[in-house]
């Protein structure tokens, strides 16, 4: 009896020897910002997310805080995303006010981590003003020129090039071969929207996120709503894009997947008041991408997938 009591004090001591170990191995590794040998990452939006994870590779662990359908310019972050970015390594955010309500905190932990803004690269003449349709400084929607997101892409590259040493050489060749499919992911959206009648080349959405595809792309591009969601619209708005509307003959708008389409549907219902009948051309994907496994769920898949809709549209 007192030899069984003797081997279950041993036991217990043994489990709870363990218990440290795996305790102190987590601790170490929350600390350190690495996962079973890779580095923690934690991009803000779907969109640097999908950059950080083909750059990266095997040698990075990539966490996304926005997902599907949600909104950056409203988000607010959560106790679970001020955990994720602390534990992470390295953090990667647009920049240029996307993320209004979470730059203070951004900036706070570039003091103590590798905190990039992937926008920083992108010269400032080639920015866009976005104070004049309610929005900030600049616009921050530079995704939608692809030759901006290889700027984008280059920030990632250095900024894990000079995180982890070890393995740049990697990430420099994995970049290279996605700059390389965003070169002709530019020349290909490029030639796609000359398949619409130059007269025809209009877009309307809810909100003014495509000045950038337009500038990039010949379209003429308009929004209900600023550069950034918070801006508010009136019966004026509303009212000035439906005439217009009617007055060009314009016969689609488009719906965005971070944002109701309740005030675009509204602008349909006051044209067909005037004899006008416009249609929902589709769902764009504006500041978030698609679902995760979905072709729309990368950049690459998301920008294809807005080109084709608005040319089928317009066409």
């Amino acid at each position: 009896m007192v030899k069984m009591r003797s081997i279950q004090r041993g036991l217990m001591t043994l489990t709870a020897m363990v218990l440290v170990v795996l305790l102190t191995a987590c601790s170490s590794s929350a600390e350190t910002g690495s996962t079973e040998g890779k580095m923690q990452v934690t991009a803000t939006t779907g969109m640097i997310a999908d950059v950080a994870r083909e750059i990266g590779g095997e040698y990075v662990d990539v966490t996304g805080l926005m997902g599907p359908g949600v909104d950056p310019h409203l988000y607010k972050a959560s106790q679970g995303d001020i955990r994720k970015l602390e534990q992470a390594s390295v953090i990667f955010y647009n920049g240029l006010h996307l993320e209004g309500k979470m730059t203070d905190i951004l900036e706070k932990m570039s003091k103590s981590k590798t905190v990039t803004a992937v926008t920083e690269g992108i010269p400032v003449e080639e920015l866009h003003s976005g104070q004049e349709t309610g929005g900030t400084e600049y616009d921050p929607h530079v995704w939608f020129d692809v030759s901006h997101w290889m700027h984008a892409a280059e920030a990632v590259r250095d900024t894990l090039m000079e995180a982890d040493p070890d393995h740049a050489e990697a990430y420099k060749t994995q970049a290279e071969a996605y700059l390389a499919k965003l070169e002709e992911l530019d020349n290909e959206v490029r030639e796609k929207i000359q398949e619409i009648p130059e007269a025809s080349r209009v877009l309307v959405t809810a909100h003014d996120a495509f000045g950038y595809f337009g500038e990039a792309y010949g379209m003429k591009v308009m929004g209900l709503q600023g550069i950034s969601t918070a801006a508010e619209y009136g019966a004026k708005d509303v009212s000035e894009l439906r005439d217009y509307l009617v007055n060009n003959n314009i016969k689609a708008v488009f719906v965005e997947s971070s944002v109701p389409a309740k005030a675009m549907e509204a602008i349909i219902a006051g044209a067909a008041e005037k004899g006008h009948t416009v249609s929902i051309g589709g769902e764009l994907f504006s500041d978030a991408m698609g679902a995760e496994g979905t072709e729309e769920g990368t950049y690459i898949g998301m920008i294809r997938h807005n080109t084709e809709t608005i040319v089928e549209a317009l066409k």
